[in-house]
């Protein structure tokens, strides 16, 4: 759907992997942080209706940056390859190990970082 959107406004759909011009990586980070601002306000209104609008932009803007840069095919491969990672944060015992300030969920012993390369295409900079 989001393919569509961006084919009937005119905006990039790569079918290679490119990081795109300046103007497409400018407008990505404006979308992206935009979302980002309503989900804030949002939440500190408690707004639920809200919150499920912020983050519905939020993945809406997210899945055209991959189409901007051409990421698309591999979004689902390196998705289940973070999964695989985060996954792997857990303790000895196999209980999430959290940080006590905010309860975000700390890697363990076992954490191994992903492997995202396998899904970027080597391309020469200087080309």
């Amino acid at each position: 759907m989001v393919q569509e959107f961006h084919e009937t406004y005119g905006l990039p759909v790569e079918d290679e992997q490119t990081l795109s011009d300046e103007k497409t990586r400018q407008l990505r980070i404006n979308l992206l942080a935009e979302e980002l601002d309503e989900l804030k306000e949002a939440l500190a209104q408690g707004d639920l209706l809200e919150t499920l609008d912020a983050l519905i932009d939020l993945q809406y803007v997210l899945d055209g940056a991959f189409l901007s840069f051409g990421l698309q095919h591999v979004k689902q491969a390196a998705f289940d390859e973070v999964h695989r990672s985060n996954m792997s944060k857990l303790g000895e015992d196999g209980k999430p190990i959290r940080r006590e300030s905010d309860g975000k969920v700390m890697k363990g012993p076992n954490y191994f970082k992903p492997d995202l390369a396998q899904y970027v295409e080597k391309k020469d900079k200087a080309a």
